[in-house]
């Protein structure tokens, strides 16, 4: 297998590492750091340009700035081989599969990263157990979807299909407003100390602000390119803090409890579907032979929260239909079995 990558950093690199350590892929990079990715060993070899980077490519991944992602994904998708699939790691997503109109392509975004930057920290297990997104559209190919899902499975991901826009509601819930939050509070504590001695500061604190100040250099791209659906929920913790300052006025012992309360259970729930896991079974249904079928399977899943673990496709013999065979936690089953069968025939 060949994978190119394009912005060999933290994230470009640890795919690298991961791909040659864990798949034996050739990997080729393009990066103005070529040298760097060399030593870290994130890449075979490193290219002066993208169609040599890309000749008789399986799998491409850009993962340069997202202020670039979009420009740098036409120019890949115009050097790749008719059946390269292309992917990006961007943390926002609408804009860049609005731009991009080719079967070849599908959104992904893995949730692994660091405080700290560039291809000197990149680790072959960064993403052994994450979650990667991936936003297939009715024209990605089924094909190449199947095989990046199968490539991030190797690297030691959890791939799981969403629809672009509910990806961006999601990380503006739990990945923006954490961050803006954890700048205002290491703010505000600055600011209360006025210019006294920083006392040492307890666990909850270096908790809550783990990522403030995070790459400087990337943060600002991130928050404006989801600036509507972060700015909602900016709106939302306004219009709670002012419950609780209420709260605070009024002396409302129960309703802060109440709030403790709910907020330790829904911290509980949501850990507990993260770390969810258990025995698997394979489902197969028959599907028609048309652009976007797979597409709308694993997006019908993700939907219900259901996760692909694998996947396989097989196409009868005149291409007119084919086989899809999922594997999904056996505890899911029974809703999966009702999502894939609105899809095609089970088998």
């Amino acid at each position: 297998m060949v994978v190119a990558v394009v912005g060999v950093g933290l994230v470009g690199g640890s795919v690298g590492l991961a791909a040659r350590t864990r798949l034996g892929a050739r990997v080729r990079g393009v990066d103005p750091r070529a040298a760097e990715a060399l030593r870290a060993g994130a890449v075979d070899e490193t290219c002066g340009d993208l169609r040599s980077a890309l000749e008789g490519a399986d799998a491409a991944f850009v993962a340069t700035p997202l202020r670039h992602v979009a420009e740098t994904l036409q120019a890949v998708l115009h050097a790749a081989p008719e059946d390269c699939v292309v992917t990006d790691v961007g943390s926002t997503k609408r804009a860049i599969v609005a731009a991009i109109d080719d079967p070849r392509f599908v959104g992904g975004h893995p949730l692994a990263g660091g405080e700290a930057a560039g291809v000197q920290h990149a680790r072959v297990e960064l993403f052994e157990g994450a979650t990667w997104y991936l936003t297939p559209t009715a024209r990605t190919s089924g094909v190449l979807y199947e095989r990046l899902h199968r490539l991030l499975g190797g690297l030691g991901a959890r791939p799981a299909a969403i629809d672009a826009e509910a990806h961006d509601r999601l990380m503006a819930t739990v990945s923006h407003l954490p961050h803006v939050l954890a700048n205002l509070l290491v703010e505000q504590a600055t600011a209360a100390l006025e210019g006294d001695t920083v006392p040492a500061t307890g666990p909850s604190f270096r908790d809550a602000t783990r990522v403030a100040g995070a790459n400087a250099d990337l943060w600002p791209d991130i928050l404006l390119a989801n600036r509507d659906a972060l700015g909602r929920q900016i709106d939302v913790a306004v219009v709670r803090l002012g419950e609780v300052r209420a709260a605070l006025d009024d002396s409302d012992r129960d309703a802060l409890r109440r709030w403790q309360e709910q907020a330790g259970d829904a911290r509980r729930d949501l850990l507990q579907a993260a770390l969810a896991s258990g025995p698997t079974r394979e489902l197969r249904v028959a599907v028609p032979n048309r652009p976007g079928v797979v597409a709308d399977v694993a997006l019908g899943l993700g939907r219900a929260g259901i996760n692909i673990s694998d996947m396989s496709l097989s196409p009868s013999p005149d291409f007119s239909s084919g086989e899809i065979a999922l594997w999904v936690r056996e505890a899911d089953v029974e809703r999966a079995t009702q999502i894939v069968a609105e899809h095609g025939t089970l088998v």
